[in-house]
């Protein structure tokens, strides 16, 4: 991994094609990005493999795809119109706008010039519209500020349209919008973001038992009383900091192992990871306790993903508000009662999106860029192309085995400049693989693959290379 800074990142994503400020022919809006050729492949990878990991590979999550606009009677029963406020600051020095939780004021500085903030009071940062044309008849509605609320709202329709039982999980990718006042940090905090996220249902009373194997898993664990006591984190296994009880829940420590596993399956590096447990006066409205999963930004350790023990806050409050009954019925007693949340792994995917970039990015010893992302995130697997280009037999052969491997997978075909120049193209934008064409394999049918992170170089049939793409990119 090169250390390097968030605007050198942003700008290495827009000079390759990965990510470009929204309307900048027009100069741009803050908090806005458009997400370009390789951006869009980068981030489709990674929510496949998100849904892959946690719904096709399970038999405990179903999934959804809820409305941007919904009544807006979802946020007033679940607490966002009169709750959902942040801290509007100014800094006395240099007048920089920003927002903070409420319990950052006195603990944090502009992160321009290190002055203290001057509170501006509170606002809620949903972003407003109207249903309906003529304005006098129109309703008030909002952009929704999270995913979640969809799978409360539907939750009914859900457990009655599918054959669920508790403990069972309900996941969603979606848009989230908040108004943010001072977008920051590239793609870290925007006004226009995807989440991807999973409410996870249990009995309340079966809350201290897990059923699932917790994967064993080392990382830096930074607990609340760490934190008080000024602490530096300890690295250790999460499910002896389950024994020692500094994780309180079970099904806590199961989720956050779970979701550390799927960043480790796709070649994040755990070192920059830790898990943080949110102090009493950060937690959110609805949550008895909450850990966050943090990465190592170039800017500090932030929150990645958080994992919220919600109860059944938002159940409650669904089924008050709309009375509508929402409960379950217990098969063993025959008791009825609400499930509680007992975690809420949610994630945003323009930070997932950073991570993978950040620990991917790297340079050789020419000092050339290297992206050195696993094959499954790739935005594009194999580059194919003629050792010459004049040589009509070596461009055939190669427009031949283009074609056939682009009905699978993302593919680009190359023949512009020496060779040597058009591996450092691809290793730039993390194509792991290079399929060249040359007079061997006029000869005898075989091509060359070329291994991004090694340099290395295998000879293999054509008559294979369909069933060896395959493998190599899975």
């Amino acid at each position: 991994m090169e250390n390097i800074s968030i605007d050198e990142m942003s700008m290495f994503c827009k000079r390759k094609g990965f990510v470009f400020p929204s309307g900048e022919l027009y100069g741009g809006l803050a908090g806005f990005w458009d997400f370009g050729p390789l951006g869009v492949e980068l981030k489709k990878n990674i929510k496949d493999s998100w849904w892959k990991y946690h719904v096709y590979q399970r038999e405990d999550i179903v999934g959804i795809d809820g409305s941007i606009i919904t009544h807006p009677k979802v946020w007033k029963a679940s607490g966002h119109v009169d709750s959902f406020v942040d801290l509007a600051v100014v800094c006395k020095k240099c007048k920089n706008k920003s927002k903070v939780d409420k319990h950052e004021l006195e603990i944090t500085s502009c992160e321009k010039c290190g002055g203290e903030w001057e509170s501006k009071g509170e606002f809620n940062p949903m972003f407003t519209t109207q249903i309906g044309p003529i304005k006098e008849d129109s309703v008030q509605a909002f952009l929704r500020p999270e995913t979640a609320q969809l799978i409360f709202s539907n939750f009914k329709q859900i457990t009655d349209t599918t054959r669920v039982k508790l403990p069972f999980g309900i996941a969603q990718i979606g848009k989230s919008f908040r108004n943010e006042i001072s977008p920051r940090n590239f793609l870290f905090r925007c006004r226009e973001f995807e989440q991807m996220e999973i409410e996870y249902f249990i009995n309340p009373s079966k809350k201290e038992t897990c059923p699932y194997e917790i994967p064993d898993l080392e990382i830096a664990i930074y607990s609340s009383e760490m934190q008080e006591k000024k602490e530096e984190a300890k690295i250790m296994k999460i499910s002896k900091a389950l024994k020692e009880k500094i994780i309180l829940l079970p099904w806590h420590a199961y989720w956050l192992a779970i979701e550390l596993q799927w960043f480790k399956s796709l070649g994040a590096n755990m070192n920059n990871f830790r898990i943080r447990q949110h102090l009493k006066d950060e937690k959110s409205h609805y949550a008895t306790d909450t850990w966050d999963i943090e990465y190592k930004f170039p800017f500090g350790f932030r929150e990645l993903q958080g994992i919220a023990d919600r109860g059944n806050y938002d159940l409650t409050q669904h089924q008050k508000v709309s009375n509508k009954n929402l409960e379950l019925k217990d098969e063993e007693t025959g008791e009825k009662f609400l499930p509680m949340v007992i975690s809420e792994p949610s994630l945003g995917l323009e930070r997932a999106f950073l991570v993978f970039l950040f620990d991917a990015y790297s340079k050789n010893q020419k000092n050339e860029i290297i992206l050195k992302l696993n094959p499954q995130l790739s935005p594009i697997k194999f580059a194919i192309f003629p050792l010459i280009k004049k040589d009509e037999e070596q461009t055939k052969i190669a427009r031949k085995i283009y074609l056939k491997l682009k009905e699978n997978m993302n593919v680009s075909y190359d023949d512009s400049g020496s060779v040597g120049r058009r591996y450092a193209r691809n290793d730039e934008i993390g194509t792991p693989y290079c399929i060249t064409i040359d007079e061997e394999s006029k000869k005898n049918n075989t091509v060359t693959i070329r291994d991004r992170n090694t340099t290395e170089q295998i000879r293999v049939s054509i008559e294979d290379i369909e069933e060896v793409s395959r493998k190599l990119i899975s």
